[in-house]
């Protein structure tokens, strides 16, 4: 070929010929052009302030293609190099967040097939599963993009030959101005991750976090709804929570207290009260909320009037209230039919002459004995006898 007997590769002459002609063609303005000289009949080169010769541009162009072809293939290095590190990073990202994508689906289809069934008890609900996986995917996947992106975005200006040494000094300085400036923030982010990987509490929960008390409405990475009692919804931010107390997770107690007269037959009171937690437990719903047979634990304290039996019962979580007015309602029944009258109750009739009533507690009024000064001083003043005959003397007919 014409180029390789001249010694340059194809590109090298395109370059060389385009800006030979650019040249030339900029050479005929008024400054001067390449030819004779009319004052002395030599021909030659134009003077240092004349526009370039031909052979110059060519010369120019010869160079400008040397460099060119000692550089493309470091230019073409550097783009590859770019382009093999953005693949990689965009595949490797589409991948980790498809397999975590995944992995939740996978955790929310368990736990609507539970849903439902006699296992749902034991488990945690499905919405609260729910929330909390979607909340851990989003964080895997938020961190998983900022990991692989950021790695990707250094490695690409490491490519280029920047030095990040200013950089990376800079991030940091602006780093530690934004954990001063909004700690709270952070504090409260980083918090709530920690309770949603733990799974102190979810949605359904009854908790006690101490500014707030209530149902679990919406786990949040920054803040916690809460339903109070009287229907207010608390938010709470994650990073005030310093203690949770969750009345929801593993199981709860039952506890009854049943107060009657210290005469009466305690083995006939502990038959009575077990046979209340059998029926109890035999019944439904109460055969599923209870997790254990109602138990008689004995007497809590004697006084001279009273004494008082505690009755507990191993229950499901945040059923405990609901079983304790439900015995509380059987054992009053119970003992009512078996005669034996609790502390308080009122007294039946017949039983004042033998049972005198308890004292109120309060001191007798003054005024309640008829012979006490104070009735007599009260008592109104007798009206005047009527004016009779006079009376005759002795030894008078």
């Amino acid at each position: 070929m014409w180029w390789v007997a001249r010694g340059r590769a194809p590109h090298q002459e395109v370059v060389a010929v385009l800006l030979s002609v650019l040249l030339a063609a900029g050479g005929d303005g008024p400054g001067g052009t390449a030819g004779t000289d009319e004052t002395n009949g030599t021909s030659g080169t134009n003077g240092p302030d004349e526009a370039p010769t031909l052979q110059d541009a060519q010369q120019t162009a010869t160079d400008a293609a040397g460099w060119v072809e000692e550089n493309w293939s470091t230019w073409l290095s550097i783009g590859l190099r770019v382009l093999l590190i953005l693949v990689i990073a965009i595949t490797l990202r589409h991948f980790i967040r498809k397999t975590i994508t995944k992995a939740i689906t996978r955790m929310n289809r368990g736990a609507d097939a539970v849903d439902g069934t006699g296992l749902s008890g034991l488990l945690v609900n499905a919405e609260r599963r729910r929330q909390r996986s979607e909340a851990i995917g989003s964080v895997l996947r938020s961190v998983t993009t900022f990991l692989i992106m950021g790695t990707a975005a250094l490695m690409i200006l490491g490519t280029f030959e920047i030095n990040l040494a200013p950089l990376l000094a800079s991030a940091g300085v602006a780093g530690i101005a934004l954990g001063f400036g909004a700690r709270n923030l952070v504090t409260d982010f980083l918090s709530g991750v920690f309770m949603i990987l733990e799974d102190q509490y979810g949605v359904g929960d009854s908790i006690d976090a101490g500014v707030a008390v209530g149902e679990v409405v919406e786990v949040g990475l920054r803040v916690t709804k809460l339903r109070g009692e009287n229907g207010a919804i608390w938010y709470v931010r994650n990073g005030e929570v310093k203690r949770i107390a969750n009345r929801s997770q593993g199981w709860a107690t039952a506890h009854v207290d049943v107060t009657v007269r210290p005469d009466e037959d305690l083995g006939r009171l502990r038959t009575i009260l077990t046979e209340v937690g059998t029926d109890l437990a035999k019944d439904e719903p109460w055969n599923e909320e209870l997790w254990g047979p109602v138990e008689v634990l004995g007497l809590d304290s004697v006084t001279l009037d009273a004494m008082v039996l505690h009755v507990s019962a191993k229950t499901m979580p945040g059923k405990a209230t609901g079983i304790e007015r439900e015995l509380r309602w059987r054992i009053k029944v119970a003992l009512d039919a078996a005669g034996i009258r609790m502390v308080g109750d009122a007294p039946a009739a017949g039983e004042d002459d033998d049972n005198p009533a308890e004292p109120s507690g309060t001191a007798p009024s003054a005024y309640a004995s008829a012979n006490s000064p104070q009735s007599v001083a009260a008592s109104p003043i007798p009206a005047p006898a009527p004016a009779s005959a006079p009376a005759q003397h002795l030894g008078r007919p």
